[in-house]
């Protein structure tokens, strides 16, 4: 059996249902789907959550829309961040937030789900959206700088319990850096920018160095230029393909060596995409 799990950064649920979504996911329905930046409240996401169920059974990936399982957690400030996850995979326990972290600000960035295949393999899927900063703008510096602290922690015990043969995991989102020169067009010119900073790179140093994750995209990919999962709405950074590698999927060794493909769901012309980001996803052999 194979799990497809994809993760994209929808920039606003509603937007992105208005841009054409629902038209890509009755072509794709990944098993495990995970979003970031939702930007609705409570109300408008059990909606649309009930919208996705219906395509998934359409698609012929359920037999009924109300056998989809879904998790979400809404930002306390309106308008912001709110990730969400859809599974046709059961979960066996979530968990919303990371310990430490009680801001509303941080808040919509964090959620966790074991799910599990038909054979009884459990996985903890993690959807993320990382904090993106702002160039000159300190308590900005301080809220993404204290989120990946936590969140690293976090990781820590994740990768702890599945070299104890425990449960794999893998760490799905919006991470809102670029590891590391090919993982954007213009590495030069971008040294000193937000998102390309080496103290923000240093945090994936670590997780793939000393943790052990597996940055499987590139794992898979090797080391090419690209591809990019980000595109500045400025100028004409999309018909250039002048854009940033922000969305990564980090796993365990055990289930990245599982990993068969990938795919980077880039819109064929500016006016087709439905995000900024296009969509990340990876076939794991489960």
């Amino acid at each position: 059996m194979t799990m497809t799990i994809t993760t994209s950064n929808l920039n606003g649920i509603r937007a992105a249902k208005r841009k054409g979504m629902e038209k890509w996911l009755l072509r794709h329905t990944p098993d495990v789907w995970c979003m970031q930046e939702t930007r609705a409240p409570q109300e408008v996401l059990d909606e649309i959550f009930e919208e996705i169920g219906a395509d998934y059974a359409q698609a012929g990936k359920v037999e009924r829309a109300g056998d989809i399982h879904t998790i979400d957690d809404v930002c306390r400030i309106k308008g912001r961040a709110g990730v969400g996850l859809v599974s046709v995979l059961p979960f066996e326990g979530t968990r919303i937030g990371l310990p430490g972290l009680d801001e509303d600000v941080d808040t919509g960035r964090w959620i966790e789900t074991d799910v599990r295949t038909e054979q009884g393999y459990t996985v903890t899927v993690v959807c993320v959206y990382v904090h993106a900063g702002a160039d000159g703008d300190d308590i900005k510096e301080v809220q993404k700088y204290r989120f990946l602290d936590a969140m690293t922690a976090r990781m820590e015990e994740l990768r702890e319990e599945a070299a104890r043969g425990g449960k794999q995991a893998v760490i799905c989102g919006d991470f809102n850096i670029a590891h590391t020169p090919i993982d954007l067009k213009n590495p030069k010119s971008n040294l000193t920018t937000h998102g390309f900073l080496p103290a923000e790179r240093a945090y994936i140093d670590r997780w793939v160095g000393e943790m052990e994750y597996v940055d499987v995209m590139r794992d898979l990919a090797g080391d090419i230029q690209g591809p990019y999962t980000w595109w500045s709405q400025r100028g004409r950074a999309f018909d250039n393909d002048a854009g940033w590698r922000l969305d990564y999927q980090f796993a365990t060794p055990e289930l990245a060596a599982a990993a068969r493909g990938f795919t980077v769901d880039r819109a064929e012309e500016w006016y087709k995409r439905w995000s900024d980001h296009a969509p990340l996803s990876i076939t794991y052999g489960v």
